[in-house]
């Protein structure tokens, strides 16, 4: 099934059911009054909320509408927690020797995460906000996945079989803060603002063949002002599963239901396929040319991130972000 929120009702939104095509929808407060509230009671809402799926796909769903992704908020607007890995090591290979470094051998078996902002998180035609753009406001074409209540301690086998849902994460950097924030040795905070989620978040069933091994194997596609940017592959070169991420999270602590992990920017190492964000690319540019050439993000350029099917079609309808300068505030 598919889920997403309605910018109505609260800060929160309004929990919807929406159809395979992502053209209709319907409200599912008669099963939970957010996404928050069925993540919390799980087992129980799930069913429910697929019966009303059911009924969405075969025209039986009383009150159903035409959906428009203005309408539509993050579908968890905000969330306990957010953490990020790191999973796709060509990406961390290639930072780390166009500075001239080598990868420490623990990161081939031990994941690099860090603890986004999850207060709030921008909807999928939501602005990307930032002040300057000195600032190098970048994209992040990610997957994530969200876990209903996780037991601290949990195997990578077991973390599995609470992955309830997947999306994807457009997790905005301000790459010119990076270096003096990670400097002091404490890791990222103003160089990490809000993130953008995906219209809907699909249950791993939906997915069919393409969820297998807790990885998404289908290509990852970016585009910069209407231009093709980038299609790589979710699926490969992915050194750890969302299994191994959420176990990893849930080492030292439990994760509330609702936790949403995120894979890391999407990165091959086929470079023909494109790129996944900026610095990345400007790293390809580096190694090839010396130095970058491609700019990072300016006010007015607008960002869309999208997976399809086999077939086509968008499985989770797309980010689309236009970059805009934060008014002062006094």
């Amino acid at each position: 099934m598919k889920l997403g929120s309605l910018k109505e009702g609260g800060r929160d939104g309004t929990l919807v059911v929406v159809d395979r095509n992502l053209q209709r929808a319907v409200r599912a407060d008669g099963v939970a009054a957010t996404l928050q509230q069925a993540l919390d009671d799980w087992s129980n809402a799930a069913p429910r909320l697929n019966a009303l799926y059911q009924a969405l796909q075969e025209g039986r769903a009383d009150g159903a509408f035409d959906l428009d992704d203005a309408m539509l908020a993050a579908p968890l607007p905000r969330a306990y927690e957010f953490v990020d890995g790191s999973a796709y090591l060509p990406h961390v290979e290639r930072v780390r020797r166009a500075r001239g470094a080598e990868v420490p051998q623990s990161f081939y078996s031990d994941p690099l995460m860090y603890q986004a902002t999850s207060a709030g998180f921008y909807g999928p035609r939501d602005p990307i906000l930032a002040a300057s753009e000195e600032w190098g406001i970048d994209l992040e074409a990610e997957v994530v996945v969200v876990t209903d209540d996780v037991p601290m301690g949990v195997s990578p086998a077991t973390a599995a079989g609470h992955i309830q849902l997947v999306g994807l994460v457009n997790d905005v950097s301000l790459r010119g803060l990076i270096p003096g924030e990670l400097a002091k040795g404490f890791g990222f905070l103003q160089s990490k603002p809000r993130s953008a989620l995906s219209p809907v978040l699909v249950t791993p069933d939906e997915l069919g063949a393409a969820w297998h091994g807790e990885k998404l194997h289908l290509p990852m596609r970016t585009w910069i002002n209407g231009r093709w940017f980038g299609e790589a592959e979710a699926g490969v070169d992915m050194q750890f599963s969302f299994a191994d991420l959420v176990a990893h999270a849930a080492k030292t602590r439990p994760l509330a239901a609702g936790t949403l992990v995120g894979s890391g920017t999407i990165a091959n190492e086929d470079t023909g396929k494109g790129a996944s964000c900026l610095a990345e690319q400007r790293t390809v540019e580096t190694l090839r040319d010396g130095k970058p050439a491609t700019p990072f993000l300016k006010f007015g350029d607008t960002v869309r991130i999208e997976i399809t099917d086999a077939d086509g079609a968008s499985i989770f309808g797309a980010i689309e972000q236009v970059v805009t300068r934060q008014p002062p505030r006094g």
